[in-house]
């Protein structure tokens, strides 16, 4: 289809309507539109005394007749003007930078989330372990020096020259070990015993070593003058007790089991006659029928050790 060099467009553009302006919302020429919102309808006048009623077809005909153009097609008027290139490189350097800042700031939040907040929890729970572990070394290092001290003094305290009289009742009181003449009695259950007191064979309670017996052994012994007395090396004091805890005979608070080993110190021909067969019949008499038999042997040396004694709580010296 071919047209006449002579005939004009269609829609001649006026010349106040040719774009002369670049874009106006991304370049300077934004505050030269004429208006940046839609127009309200404007009111046709000469009808304001007449009743005015609203009808889409007279609606459209007003705005084809009044308002040819629309309001906000005056934007699309203005001309484009090419970014230079300084504006187009400032512009990459800056989305540059914001990435690198986006990319830094999202691995520092993503290593924040991949630690676990409990290992500084656990640092500081070593730290402050490993300095009460050096305190306490340093503590026992402390209580080590004290001891050694406290044993230094002991030794030199016990070298000290004590009267006679505290030194006799010490040894009376089982407090100082002791060594001297004297005997051993060795007494024990009869063979056929069991743990719990019955004969082996038949099943029957029989006749054991109680404390009964015991007791009246040492009584004959300290009667007979003897020194210092222990029985299965546990010596004798002023606070110890021979008593029996079920089937068990107790010295103070010390389990003993049969045999029992009486030794003691002081005369031995004087201490082996007081607890033998001829002078102690009707005791010996008991011990045979129930299978026990006392055995006594002298010795020129024996060695007892310091009895177990307690705290005195209550008892003071009478001034």
């Amino acid at each position: 289809m071919t047209h006449d060099a002579s005939e004009h467009a269609s829609f001649p553009v006026s010349p106040e309507n040719t774009p002369t302006k670049r874009r106006a919302v991304f370049s300077a020429s934004f505050a030269g539109l004429e208006s940046h919102h839609v127009q309200p309808d404007a009111q046709p006048t000469g009808h304001t005394g007449r009743r005015h009623l609203e009808d889409d077809s007279l609606r459209l005909i007003d705005d084809l007749t009044n308002r040819p153009m629309d309001v906000l097609y005056t934007d699309s008027r203005l001309a484009t003007k090419p970014p230079s290139a300084i504006s187009v490189w400032a512009t990459r350097v800056t989305v540059f930078l914001i990435c690198i800042a986006v990319g830094v700031a999202g691995s520092v939040f993503v290593r924040q989330l991949s630690t676990d907040p409990r290992k500084e929890v656990r640092k500081q729970l070593a730290s402050q372990l490993a300095d009460q572990t050096d305190k306490v070394e340093s503590l026992t290092k402390e209580v080590n020096s004290l001891r050694s001290q406290i044993e230094s003094e002991s030794k030199t305290v016990s070298n000290w020259s004590l009267s006679q009289t505290t030194r006799d009742d010490e040894m009376v009181n089982g407090v100082l070990p002791v060594r001297g003449e004297g005997i051993t009695l060795t007494i024990a259950n009869p063979m056929s015993v069991k743990g719990d007191g019955t004969d082996e064979k038949s099943g029957n309670q029989i006749r054991v070593v109680t404390d009964s017996d015991l007791q009246t052994l040492v009584s004959l012994l300290w009667q007979a003058g003897a020194e210092a007395i222990s029985i299965n090396g546990n010596r004798l004091g002023v606070q110890t007790s021979i008593r029996t805890a079920g089937s068990t005979i107790l010295i103070g608070v010390t389990s003993v089991q049969s045999p029992y080993k009486i030794e003691a110190i002081g005369n031995r021909n004087v201490l082996a006659a007081a607890v033998s067969e001829q002078t102690q019949k009707p005791l010996y008499s008991a011990f045979k029928e129930a299978g026990i038999y006392p055995q006594v042997s002298k010795s020129k040396s024996l060695t007892l050790e310091a009895a177990v004694t307690g705290e005195v709580t209550y008892a003071r010296g009478d001034k």
